[in-house]
């Protein structure tokens, strides 16, 4: 269930309750603490969307190859990535993901995928606002796990105190993360991991699910 209300005072008060901080009463107030969180807020948010492939920003796309640049790398297409792409989470030739393309069948760019496949479909974690970023949307799991790593990114600079920095960086940023991560989960259908050539050739080629993901053709 989505967190009702959920914005970025929320989040900057969630991190701040977790540092033993005052809150604020808004994203403008003249206070040290917001212009900590301001520095770190979207590389924080970056961060947290990279580390799953989380339902609630999950977005589909179908692409096809760009004819006027040349793969140079051993494949014979380049296919770009939506400028709101943060994480792959299944590629394809088949549209049902099913098989899905193996290690060996195409290179995961900075900006593009390689692969001698055109089209391909893909499904990936967005940052468009109105997936990853759209606040209001996310679990209470995925919110509290932003508020702690803010937490963590800012707690020095306020308290200048190093057993505060090891209880977030050891004790609550990682249990928050496990508990979105299993939330998260615990949404999908059966999932099955990447498969490599090697396990190709053993005959345990498998699948990626069909989640409950929207979906667009680009």
């Amino acid at each position: 269930m989505a967190t009702v209300g959920t914005n970025k005072l929320n989040l900057y008060n969630g991190a701040l309750i977790e540092c033993g901080e005052g809150r604020l009463s808004s994203v403008t107030e003249l206070r040290k603490p917001r212009y900590l969180l301001d520095d770190v807020y979207d590389r924080v948010l970056e961060e947290c969307l990279q580390a799953g492939d989380w339902n609630f920003a999950l977005r589909e796309v179908k692409a096809a190859a760009d004819t006027t640049v040349t793969e140079s790398f051993g494949f014979t297409e380049t296919i770009g990535k939506p400028t709101d792409w943060i994480r792959t989470a299944a590629i394809s030739a088949s549209d049902n993901y099913n098989p899905p393309l193996l290690d060996a069948e195409y290179q995961d760019n900075t900006d593009h995928w390689a692969t001698n496949q055109t089209p391909i479909y893909v499904k990936y974690v967005s940052n468009d606002a109105e997936w990853g970023l759209r606040l209001d949307a996310w679990p209470a799991s995925f919110t509290r796990y932003v508020e702690v790593a803010l937490a963590d990114r800012i707690i020095i600079a306020l308290t200048q105190n190093m057993n505060d920095k090891e209880r977030l960086e050891r004790l609550a940023l990682p249990r928050a993360k496990r508990n979105a991560l299993g939330k998260d989960a615990q949404n999908s259908g059966t999932r099955f991991p990447r498969t490599s050539t090697w396990n190709n050739a053993r005959g345990s080629r498998n699948g990626a699910e069909r989640g409950n993901w929207s979906s667009f053709t680009g």
